[in-house]
């Protein structure tokens, strides 16, 4: 994180370059120095400790409000040691990135920004992540775009199927896919689905909205018994989804098995399920593999969405979890062609769920 007094320090040089120019500029036009205190509104009259500290409280678009005030505002608004600040400070507190939003920044905590660092605009960084910007930012639909998914909405579509998988669903204390089954308030269950996978079976139909039906099947490693000895006893087992190298004790899969081919192949979209708790005790190499595999561009188009849910069973107050950007860098998620989210979510209570549901919808072509 960065430290408090750093940004103080880049915020008071930005605070005595602006008067010392203003001054110069006054000794040019009158011949009369000025002094170096400011004067006017109360905000301005405080120190940068105190402006600074009333920064914090303020919310992205409440700051570049502030910004537009005065040509003084603008400059301390837009220091990007500030914005860097705020980016480590809010990171861990968002529940969801996207391939759009992912921070292409270096997010170090380092006292001074490096020339490659300085010639970043933080700020603009911070207002294409953050999640309340993004929602803002959403594609509204034109006049004419409005009347045309009227006459859509009224031509009967196939219901979209999901294929959920990942380490997420087996290893937690709190099975996420029977709290879902539990939640009808949540994610009510639409009846007979309408789509049938051989080898796989239907899945099983919910109805998001109470409109919008979409099915998941959904992909264990192995049987019930197994699942359970391996995630008492701390074991990782070869998932049967996959093969993996013979004569080999690694297990970075290959290829998608071809019994589950289909599926693949099917599908019109992807749930991956990541275990987000902090004392897992296993890298990440596995499920990056296990991604790729299963988006294999051989096996389908890359214009398929994968959402990824990253699971907790319960949450904590102190928010003890692997957040999502981290697991987004982890998975090496920025590499894939298609489009992917990764949402926070909580076995116990669904916190999340519904959010990454609305965006796999509709990067899958439903209209919302």
């Amino acid at each position: 994180m960065l430290s408090r007094s750093i940004v103080v320090q880049s915020l008071r040089s930005i605070r005595d370059r602006f008067f010392d120019t203003r001054q110069q500029r006054n000794e040019k036009s009158d011949g009369q120095g000025s002094s170096n205190e400011v004067t006017g509104p109360c905000l301005d009259n405080l120190t940068v400790d105190m402006q600074f500290l009333i920064m914090t409280f303020l919310s992205p678009q409440d700051l570049c409000r502030l910004g537009g005030t005065s040509t003084y505002w603008q400059s301390m608004v837009r220091d990007p040691v500030l914005w860097k600040y705020f980016l480590l400070r809010d990171m861990p507190l968002w529940q969801s990135v996207d391939h759009l939003s992912v921070p292409q920044v270096k997010l170090t905590g380092s006292a001074l920004l490096d020339d490659s660092e300085m010639q970043l605009d933080y700020m603009a960084e911070y207002l294409r992540v953050c999640p309340a910007c993004r929602n803002q930012w959403q594609y509204q639909p034109r006049a004419f775009e409005s009347v045309t998914s009227f006459f859509q909405s009224l031509v009967p579509v196939s219901e979209p199927q999901f294929a959920m998988f990942g380490p997420g669903l087996e290893q937690l204390e709190i099975s996420l896919m029977n709290t879902i089954m539990n939640s009808p308030h949540v994610l009510p269950i639409a009846g007979p689905p309408h789509r049938q996978i051989d080898g796989i079976g239907s899945g099983i139909s919910f109805k998001y909205k109470d409109q919008h039906r979409f099915n998941i099947a959904t992909l264990y490693s192995t049987n019930r018994t197994e699942r359970e000895r391996a995630r008492l006893e701390h074991v990782n087992l070869r998932s049967k989804i996959f093969v993996y190298e013979e004569d080999s004790e690694s297990n970075i899969p290959l290829s998608v098995n071809p019994m589950f081919n289909q599926v693949c192949q099917a599908v019109n979209g992807f749930i991956f399920v990541a275990n987000a708790e902090t004392e897992r005790d296993r890298g990440w190499e596995e499920e990056c593999a296990q991604i790729r595999v299963m988006l294999d561009p051989a096996v389908g188009a890359v214009s398929r969405p994968i959402l990824v849910l990253s699971c907790v069973s319960r949450e904590t107050t102190d928010r003890n979890r692997i957040h999502c950007v981290t697991i987004a860098h982890q998975l090496q998620l920025s590499s894939l062609p298609n489009p992917w989210m990764v949402q926070d979510t909580t076995a116990e209570t669904l916190t999340g769920l519904l959010d990454g549901i609305d965006w796999l919808l509709r990067h899958s072509g439903v209209k919302l």
